[in-house]
């Protein structure tokens, strides 16, 4: 059975979250790999190794549709600090690179669109798809015809990074140091085989030091 996790009113910010980590074995219930992600990103978010390490026995669709979800809430964080910084005017299409410009999909035709609308536009689809109960109706079992989905959603994802990097690399850096996110997400990528090694752009000791 699951403790009872709460931060309780007037509880300090250093306080926050300061529950003991649970072993995934003692955890129940339909949202218990999305708690446990986060509580392992709570407990150290540089931790990456361990964060992206399936627990023994579980279906590694369910991991993967969690941390993907998880990734999507953190990256919209990250577009909300390249509000005003990311502006139609400076970035007026999306580009993960000088050479390399992406069409955005989330249109009955794909079309050109700002970076920033880029990005929102793919979060919100991205978003859609995972909650949508045609395409994953539980939490605790993905079928198999939806994991292709999962694929999908991380080739896309990858570029918001990417843009964010090559154009914006102050915001990505400050970011990158808080969260370790673009690391998380590549390594649990590849670890998983979700995306071939060519459209990795980002170079490595971009994110990846001995934090």
């Amino acid at each position: 059975m699951n403790r009872l996790k709460r931060n309780k009113p007037g509880t300090r910010t250093k306080e926050m979250w300061a529950w003991k980590l649970d072993d995934f074995c003692n955890m129940s219930g339909p949202f218990s790999v999305q708690e446990y992600i986060q509580d392992l990103i709570r407990n150290n978010p540089g931790d990456v190794e361990r964060i992206c390490d399936p627990p023994h026995d579980i279906d590694l669709a369910v991991w993967q549709y969690e941390h993907i979800r998880q990734f999507i809430v953190e990256l919209n964080r990250l577009i909300v600090n390249l509000q005003g910084i990311c502006v139609p005017d400076m970035c007026p299409n999306m580009r993960g690179g000088e050479d390399t410009m992406y069409l955005c999909a989330s249109h009955k035709k794909p079309k050109e669109c700002s970076a920033i609308d880029y990005m929102t536009h793919t979060l919100d689809n991205a978003t859609s798809i995972l909650q949508s109960s045609r395409n994953f109706n539980t939490r605790i079992s993905i079928p198999i015809n939806s994991t292709k989905l999962l694929v999908n959603i991380v080739r896309r994802l990858y570029r918001l990074f990417a843009h964010t990097y090559f154009f914006h690399r102050e915001i990505f850096m400050e970011y990158e140091n808080q969260t370790h996110l673009c690391y998380r997400f590549t390594e649990f990528v590849q670890k998983f085989g979700m995306m071939p090694a060519k459209f990795f752009s980002i170079p490595t000791h971009a994110y990846k030091n001995d934090w």
